[in-house]
C-alpha cells in the first residue's frame, strides 16, 4: 500500500494544513489582482479581478452612436468576455500547481482518497 508501510497520520495532516495555507493565499492573490479585456480595438475596456467580479467598466465615447445602441451592447458583451478568458486563465496558472498537489482524483494523492 505504502512503501515502508503505514503513512505518517501527522505528516499527512501538516501536508494538507501546508496545502490549505497556500490555496487560501493563492485565492487572496486572485482576488487582488486584475486582468483588462477590450473590444472594439479598445473602445470598451472591462476590468476584472482573478476571483471573477468585474469592478470597470469603460466605454470611449466614440463608441456610443445613439443611434446603434445595439452594437455598443455587443461591445460590452465581448469586452466582459475578454476579461472573464483573461480570469479564467489567471486562474488556472495560479491554482493549476495547487491542483496537481491534491493527487489525480482530486484526494490527497491517497489510494481511494
Amino acid at each position: 500500500m505504502f512503501p515502508g508501510g503505514q503513512p505518517d497520520m501527522a505528516q499527512l495532516l501538516q501536508q494538507a494544513q501546508q496545502m490549505q495555507q497556500q490555496l487560501v493565499a493563492a485565492q487572496e492573490e486572485l482576488a487582488r489582482t486584475e486582468v483588462t479585456g477590450s473590444a472594439g480595438g479598445g473602445l470598451v475596456t472591462a476590468t476584472m479581478t482573478g476571483s471573477g467580479e468585474l469592478s470597470a467598466l469603460t466605454i470611449s465615447p466614440d463608441a456610443v452612436d445613439p443611434s446603434d445602441v445595439e452594437t455598443l451592447q455587443d461591445l460590452v458583451v465581448a469586452a466582459v468576455r475578454d476579461a472573464k478568458r483573461a480570469a479564467d486563465e489567471l486562474a488556472a496558472s495560479t491554482m493549476g500547481p495547487l491542483a496537481g498537489g491534491l493527487g489525480g482524483g482530486g484526494g490527497l494523492g491517497l489510494p481511494g482518497l
